[in-house]
């Protein structure tokens, strides 16, 4: 009967005790995924601070840059309409020869002030919005080509649709990135610019044949960082190569929002 009793009270004590291990396991994967939601919450947060932070500072840089486009067009774009005025006016009164050399310098204010209206394009985003993407990228392939920077080719594939005018000027931004980098780096002699648009995707696909560079050597540099930032912005992926001698490419694919 003693022995009994003593392997029930030890049956009841490893009950006991299997149900402490058990509410215990419970109690920590509970924990666990109490914890690993809470770090997963915090990080969406704290993703979305960063999200907001970058748009703020998008829309602070668009605002500047608008800025920057009113003032060439209305301030020195009209400066230099009122010189062009000038010298019109001083040619009807000189001698022919030294209205030949007039007719040189009313060029050259005349192609500055064109350029300075193709500049003032480029940088307004309601500008961008108004003639889309692709002009937006061919204007300012074309001011490249004008001023003899480089050889330029624009190509377009595929049924185009619609990108959120919002979305629009982040992309033209990051191309606008590669752009200017090309020009202060590159030493190319030709860029190359593709569109494509599929059922799922536009992507774009921009390449020149510059010096090219070591990418472990700027990895962490302003403009590669702004340009990887303003991809992940609209959902894009980001892909740049380049290797010494070997130019610099660019791809990224932004995906058809329903």
């Amino acid at each position: 009967m003693l022995e009994k009793e003593q392997i029930l009270l030890i049956i009841y004590f490893t009950v006991i005790i299997l149900f402490f291990i058990i509410f215990g396991i419970i109690f920590f994967i509970a924990f666990q995924r109490r914890k690993n939601k809470l770090l997963l919450e915090k990080l969406k947060a704290e993703q979305r601070f960063e999200d907001e932070i970058f748009k703020s500072r998008i829309e602070i840089q668009e605002q500047a840059l608008k800025n920057v486009s009113w003032e060439l067009h209305d301030n020195i774009g009209q400066l230099l309409s009122t010189a062009v005025m000038q010298i019109n006016i001083m040619g009807t009164v000189i001698d022919a020869k030294s209205a030949d050399s007039l007719q040189d310098v009313r060029k050259l204010v005349g192609d500055s002030l064109q350029e300075i209206r193709n500049l003032s394009k480029t940088l307004n985003n309601e500008v961008i919005h108004n003639i889309g993407l692709e002009k937006s990228i061919q204007v300012e392939l074309d001011r490249f080509e004008k001023l003899r920077f480089l050889k330029t080719e624009l190509t377009v594939a595929g049924e185009e649709f619609h990108v959120d005018p919002k979305d629009e000027i982040i992309l033209y931004r990051i191309i606008q990135e590669f752009f200017s980098n090309t020009i202060k780096y590159a030493e190319a002699s030709n860029l190359k610019v593709a569109l494509e648009y599929t059922s799922k995707n536009l992507i774009i696909k921009i390449l020149e044949d510059g010096v090219g560079f070591d990418m472990k050597s700027v990895q962490a540099s302003s403009g590669l960082l702004n340009m990887k930032s303003r991809a992940a912005l609209v959902k894009a992926s980001f892909d740049y190569k380049s290797a010494p001698g070997k130019g610099v490419s660019l791809l990224l694919s932004y995906p058809v929002k329903g």
